[in-house]
Parts: structure tokens; C-alpha cells; sequence
């Protein structure tokens, strides 16, 4: 990698709605950032009301020329309407648009599950945790762009 991993800055938006897992995502993300010598002071941290929300803040933060990468977090949980369909597919599709818009890494680290014991399962459960494989997905599309820019 071209740039030292100390050198990356991360923006992460988290959805605050469904917090008791999406802090975990969160805590995954920020704890495997640290692991692999990106510096707490190089990772800002955004928090807005729900997943819905999640592709116009990251639009924000990979418009301001700030950030090498950003990681996207949220939980959305079936309830008993259509509600949980809409929300994900939009932020689905919100989040891999401003990836394609800005040519920065925008990371998908949205859960869409069926219960909550899935979600908190995804969430540093028996499922591992979303949030730290989605700091990995950034850290490697920094690398695989660097690598192919630099051809």
C-alpha cells in the first residue's frame, strides 16, 4: 500500500436507530481500525437517526475530500410492515451510489435481518462482528484502488 496505514482517515456513520447493535458494529469497526495502526484521531465518527439516513451523510463525507474511505453502519430489523424493505434497499442503494458518484470507498455495513437475535448475533455474536469486516472491506478497497490508480 502506498500510504501507510497510519496515514488513512475513516469516516464511519452509524445509524443510531437499533443502537444496542448498531454500537457494536461500531465498536467492531473502531477496535479492527486500531488493530491494523490507523490512530483513533484519524477516524471521525457520525451518527444520524437511522439507516435510511446513512447514504446522504456519506455523500457528505466522501464530498469533502477529508477521508480515504467510509464505513457505512446500521441494523435494520423485519418488523410487521413493509417499512424494513424500503429502508434497506434505500440505503443499499443510496450508499452504493455515492460510491460510484465520488470513486471514494463507501463500505456497506448495514445488516438486514429477519429477527434480533440475528442482528446482535452479526453484531459481535456468534456470527462475528459486521462492523470489523466492514473496517477490513475499507482498509482493502483503499489498497485496491492505490494499487490501480498507481498503474
Amino acid at each position: 500500500m502506498t500510504k501507510e496505514t497510519k496515514n488513512l482517515r475513516i469516516a464511519i456513520i452509524v445509524a443510531r436507530w437499533n443502537d444496542f447493535v448498531t454500537q457494536r458494529l461500531l465498536d467492531g469497526a473502531q477496535q479492527c481500525l486500531i488493530e491494523k495502526g490507523i490512530p483513533e484521531e484519524n477516524t471521525t465518527t457520525t451518527w444520524v437517526p437511522g439507516s435510511f439516513e446513512i447514504p446522504t451523510a456519506a455523500r457528505w463525507a466522501a464530498e469533502s475530500n477529508q477521508f480515504d474511505a467510509v464505513i457505512c453502519l446500521g441494523a435494520v430489523i423485519l418488523g410487521e410492515t413493509d417499512h424494513y424493505k424500503h429502508v434497506s434497499e434505500q440505503a443499499a442503494a443510496g450508499i452504493q451510489q455515492v460510491a460510484q458518484d465520488t470513486q471514494v470507498p463507501v463500505i456497506f455495513g448495514v445488516l438486514t435481518c429477519k429477527t434480533t437475535e440475528q442482528a446482535l448475533a452479526r453484531g459481535g455474536g456468534t456470527s462475528g462482528n459486521s462492523g470489523s469486516e466492514a473496517a477490513n472491506a475499507a482498509i482493502e478497497m483503499i489498497q485496491i484502488k492505490e494499487d490501480l490508480f498507481s498503474n
